[in-house]
């Protein structure tokens, strides 16, 4: 039973397939008229060799047409496109081997002109083996994938190398106008063989590399004007003509092309910043120091950090360039402290929050503090010291009170949040005065204070025509700045002057004399170096002349003389000559003595000057052997020169000090570092007597205990450089940070 189901079936199935492929006609004629329309087809079909030199047999297409229409009646275009492929895959190495021809020839000349040549033939292959569109856009398509399938097969990697080359070669002709009409020719055999979806990102990173270069060459030291307006310019009219053949292929009007390209054209805008801010992160020390001649360089970095997240690399670069380039012993403080202020107004322009600011400048602030001059270099600048023209303060900035950080008002409708890249020790400030970021490198402004009245000091008491308008002024700025009460003692300081010049007056009017001291009040002026020089013969008679109307005019008051201050202007009448000369008082005292005798030991006259180093009287009197107005017969031993004496081979050579370097010097006054080491001397027994009685103490135990001694106000830091000074000269000894006294 089942056999004959079978049968059954199959005999059902036999007579299906007969009437489909007869189509009713009577007999086999049917049959007979497909088996012709396939013999048609499949010839008509079957890749042909294109190297082949015999004509190809003409068809008649209306003929083809209706042999395919037959097949289509019976259903058997699935079939014979299963021949074709087949008959295709069988024809496959003749394209193989016209890849390896061109190929041979490409690696052997490098030529990209090899590469068109393939690409063409290939077009040509493609457009023979192609079946006809009467077949359908699916036999079409299975045809496509096919022969792009084995081509991508058999090309060799050196293949990627030529087209880039070609396409570059495209790209390079747009930009110096002198476009290929083959261009489009070759774009348009791109697209036929599917290379450009293929190769799309290798053609992509041609217009990396060529908008890459173009910002090397055009940008690269050019920081006066901004450059982002150029360079889109000229991508718009280089680069988007040339993205129009690979990335909007097939668009009808210029919205569809816009609308194609506004992917790629994203990406390669992004590049163009990306490389213009990898080009000023790298200059940005340099561009630092040109500012503000490099503020359009800013302009631009701040625009492509907006649009490129390059923040870090900005800051690790800047920090690099900075540690290298300026943070070592053979830069200046003034040099460093000028390149700070120029980082300040050049972060602020590109972050106005000032996150970068906080993260660049904290190695320059901490490099600075452990500076000793720091300090004497600020304030030199706010009072207008220093030959240089460069200065921490801007002209056009106003003057305002120094700002002290705030805490947030989150209540404030104008509040923001810190950015998101801010550390947890960023702390956003409003301020904008450069001056109060300077003095916030330290803790307390105290030091400043100090240091400017040691500086005003200074520069009051090396005024000669007693105008000291300037210093006047100056400390009017800084009390906007410091407040009125942090400089009291500098307005003692002024009135001191004036009063000074009053007194004198007064003295001159009762007793003329061609002495003229500055009289000031020793509680309020820094210390003044120490000296005990003894002015003998008529100084000391023009002294003791000048104290006596003094206490006339001034009862309540004592003059203490400080006689190494000061200068001398003397008249030298020897017998064949008179000289004037304007020296210091320890050259004028020994020139005086020499007025007893003619002949002095420099023992003898330390002995009556009083107590000076041996050093300091040999310089004094060096002054006067340069002058030859002394001459050192031997060692130790002058003589005055009363005639003077031609110059001989053993005498030394006439030094002038320039007038200009002697103006500029400027008294002894002490440093505040000096005075700070001076004042931590008295608390020494103190710092003895605990580790006497303690033994071995950290540092931190020391601070505490410190701060029960009168008048002790350093911080822990200036009581670790204290130490360590200590332990140089072997008064105490330290071993895992904990302190103990030198055996």
């Amino acid at each position: 039973m089942a056999s004959n189901a079978v049968r059954a079936q199959v005999a059902a199935k036999w007579q299906e397939s007969f009437n489909r492929l007869n189509r009713g006609e009577p007999g086999i004629s049917g049959l007979l008229a497909f088996s012709e329309a396939w013999t048609l087809a499949t010839e008509f079909l079957r890749p042909r060799d294109l190297s082949d030199p015999t004509p190809r047999k003409q068809y008649d297409l209306n003929q083809v047409r209706v042999a395919f229409g037959v097949i289509g009646e019976c259903r058997r275009l699935p079939v014979m496109m299963e021949v074709f492929l087949e008959d295709m895959r069988k024809s496959q190495h003749l394209i193989t081997r016209e890849v390896d021809a061109y190929m041979a020839l490409y690696e052997s000349n490098s030529d990209p002109e090899s590469i068109r040549s393939l690409v063409y033939r290939l077009v040509e292959w493609y457009d023979a083996w192609k079946p006809t569109t009467d077949l359908g856009s699916t036999i079409i398509s299975a045809y496509t994938l096919a022969f792009q399938t084995h081509l991508f097969s058999v090309l060799p990697p050196s293949f990627a190398r030529g087209i880039k080359a070609l396409v570059s070669a495209t790209l390079q002709r747009i930009i110096c106008q002198s476009q290929d009409p083959q261009d489009r020719v070759l774009w348009q055999a791109f697209d036929t063989l599917n290379l450009i979806d293929r190769y799309e990102s290798l053609i992509a990173s041609i217009g990396y590399e060529i908008i890459e270069s173009h910002v090397m060459e055009t940008c690269a030291g050019e920081w006066t004007e901004p450059m982002l307006g150029t360079l889109r310019a000229w991508m718009v009219d280089n680069i988007v003509p040339w993205m129009l053949h690979p990335f909007a292929r097939g668009a009808t009007n210029a919205d569809e092309a816009k609308t194609m390209m506004q992917g790629v054209g994203s990406r390669f805008d992004f590049h163009m910043h990306k490389t213009l801010c990898s080009l000023r992160t790298h200059e940005m020390f340099n561009i630092i120091v040109d500012f503000p001649e490099s503020a359009g360089a800013l302009q631009d970095l701040k625009e492509c950090l907006a649009r490129v997240d390059q923040r870090a690399d900005l800051v690790h670069a800047l920090r690099r360039a900075i540690d290298k380039r300026l943070l070592h012993p053979g830069a200046d403080t003034k040099v460093i402290l000028g390149q700070y202020v120029s980082t300040i107004k050049c972060l602020r322009i590109i972050d106005p929050p000032g996150v970068l600011l906080f993260k660049v400048a904290d190695p320059i602030r901490r490099y600075l503090r452990d500076r000793p001059d720091t300090i004497r270099c600020i304030v030199a600048s706010l009072v207008g010291d220093g030959k240089s023209e460069d200065s921490l303060v801007d002209e056009n900035e106003p003057i305002q009170p120094l700002q002290q950080p705030e805490m947030e008002n989150y209540s404030d409708p104008d509040w923001n949040p810190e950015p998101i890249d801010a550390g947890p020790d960023f702390r956003a400030s409003k301020s904008s005065d450069i001056i109060s970021t300077i003095v916030s490198i330290y803790d307390t402004k105290d030091l400043f204070v100090k240091e400017l009245q040691v500086l005003l000091a200074q520069r009051l008491l090396a005024v000669k025509d007693g105008n000291i308008d300037d210093e006047r002024r100056n400390v009017e700025i800084l009390k906007i700045r410091f407040g009125e009460a942090a400089l009291q003692v500098c307005e003692v300081m002024l009135r001191d002057m004036t009063d000074s010049r009053r007194i004198d007056q007064h003295v001159q009017s009762q007793n003329a004399s061609s002495m003229h001291p500055t009289i000031i009040s020793r509680n309020f002026w820094p210390a003044l170096g120490s000296g005990d020089i003894v002015m003998p013969g008529q100084f000391q008679i023009l002294q003791e002349q000048y104290a006596k109307e003094f206490s006339v005019f001034k009862p309540d008051k004592v003059l203490r003389w400080l006689p190494h201050l000061g200068r001398v202007h003397l008249q030298l009448e020897l017998e064949d000559r008179t000289l004037e000369a304007d020296v210091p008082p320890l050259e004028a005292a020994f020139i005086e003595l020499f007025s007893e005798k003619d002949i002095w030991t420099v023992d003898e006259l330390v002995l009556r000057v009083g107590s000076i180093n041996k050093s300091a009287a040999v310089k004094a009197l060096a002054t006067w052997v340069d002058m030859h107005v002394l001459k050192e017969d031997s060692e130790g031993v002058f003589r005055l020169l009363s005639v003077a004496e031609g110059p001989t081979p053993e005498s030394r050579p006439q030094v002038h000090k320039p007038a200009e370097e002697e103006a500029g010097e400027l008294p002894p006054v002490m440093s505040v570092q000096q005075q700070q080491a001076e004042q931590m001397k008295m608390y020494w027994k103190f710092i003895e007597g605990m580790l006497t009685n303690l033994g071995s103490l950290p540092l931190d135990r020391i601070q505490t205990m410190l701060k029960f001694a009168p008048g002790y106000d350093r911080t822990v830091e200036q009581l670790g450089s204290f130490m360590e000074a200590a332990r140089r000269e072997g008064l105490v000894n330290v071993k895992d940070g904990v302190w103990r006294l030198g055996k």
